[in-house]
């Protein structure tokens, strides 16, 4: 029997559509009257970057589990392939956002006149030409693999034939490659290169380690939201607990690779290393120990137990926080190497524009899910993810 299908109703849209809005209007607010071009071309960048890397880490939850033959994620799969339906709109949006100004604007190294001994040296690779070919590779490929992946899945619901579940493995795999390179290597591109003069090597890690936190939380969120709705039947108490120990135990990887980064480059002392974390100490140390607590405090102490995995009391409280700290996160990487600290803050801007971004994923998301039955329903794992049980 066929799954229930969503549908979104009018006053989901007028909410919506209302959050896009104020959005835009935060962004000509930021433009024209408030804190300046610069300010609001380092949120546009903040919010796109965020919002398309919970779609691709929507895209990484379908392929890890198909690749890996999971059968229980299968009932909140849907949720997932909304998620990544996000990709292509955000890459336009992010492929847009540089070529209209932003990169120059916040990338010191694309003023090739007034280039250092240090950014002379990283011109092979830190070129305009070449960051235009591989981003173009990027948004390509990941838009590519999320169109095949969510047409493979659709086709398994149409008739269950055994190929195209062979096929969604395939291409899974196919992602899960070029994603482990492309996500490390776009995170030096769009973020690290903006404090040019510094590296880190772990730094593509940390990234995905806080984007990935942050996607599962979000998948919880629209969990919660279309079973408030009436929909998801078919998800039981099993399938919430393995995400909330999914969001528990991505969050101390999240803090396990943060110490690794902190702590290792400021006893070390080196000059050119820790003067990366001195300015956050020095202009962002409100936000730097904030984005410490929700992102690890919050979630190791409110999900230590196991019924607390298994509660929407406290796995929803905990999910907005966790959302709300990886964006912390996320603006402690942009924000002091493009505006600074004297200029930098928490207004209109900061808030209007990450509504927006996320009235638009939700949109984008929510027309997805309305597209197909909830649950892939012939997909040869599903009657095992309906019967899913632990044993612990």
């Amino acid at each position: 029997m066929e799954a229930k299908r969503f549908t979104l109703n009018k006053k989901t849209w007028i909410i919506l559509l209302v959050m896009i809005a104020i959005g835009v209007v935060s962004l000509l607010y930021g433009a024209l009257a408030g804190p300046g071009i610069k300010r609001m071309a380092a949120n546009l960048l903040l919010n796109n970057y965020y919002f398309l890397s919970l779609g691709l880490i929507g895209l990484f939850f379908i392929t890890a589990h198909a690749v890996s033959e999971s059968g229980w994620h299968t009932s909140v799969q849907r949720i997932a392939e909304a998620m990544s339906s996000f990709i292509p709109i955000g890459g336009v949006l992010l492929l847009v956002f540089f070529l209209s100004g932003g990169l120059h604007l916040l990338y010191e190294w694309t003023n090739t006149e007034q280039l250092d001994e240090v950014l002379q040296g990283k011109t092979p690779y830190l070129n305009e030409p070449f960051f235009y070919i591989r981003t173009l590779v990027f948004l390509a490929g990941w838009s590519i693999l999320a169109y095949f992946i969510r047409k493979t899945s659709l086709q398994l619901d149409i008739d269950g034939e055994r190929k195209y579940f062979n096929r969604l493995r395939v291409l899974s795999a196919v992602f899960l490659v070029f994603y482990a390179l492309s996500s490390v290597i776009s995170s030096w591109d769009w973020l690290m290169s903006i404090d040019a003069h510094w590296y880190s090597t772990l730094y593509g890690w940390y990234v995905f380690s806080s984007m990935l936190a942050a996607g599962i939380a979000m998948l919880i969120i629209l969990l919660y939201v279309l079973m408030k709705m009436g929909y998801m039947e078919h998800v039981n108490t099993e399938h919430i607990h393995d995400l909330g120990i999914y969001l528990f135990g991505f969050s101390i990887f999240w803090a396990y690779l943060w110490f690794s980064q902190y702590m290792l480059i400021w006893y070390a002392n080196i000059p050119e290393e820790t003067v990366y974390f001195y300015d956050r100490h020095l202009h962002f140390s409100g936000v730097f120990y904030i984005n410490l607590i929700l992102c690890f405090v919050v979630p190791f102490l409110a999900l230590m137990t196991r019924n607390s995995k298994r509660s929407f009391t406290i796995l929803i409280p905990v999910s907005v926080l966790v959302v709300i700290g990886h964006w912390f996160d996320l603006y402690l990487l942009i924000m002091p190497g493009t505006i600074g600290g004297e200029a930098s803050g928490f207004g209109l801007v900061e808030i209007g524009t990450t509504i927006g971004f996320l009235g638009l994923f939700a949109l984008v998301s929510f027309l997805t899910l309305a597209k197909a039955p909830l649950a892939p329903y012939k997909h040869p794992f599903y009657k095992e993810s309906l019967d899913y049980h632990t044993h612990y």
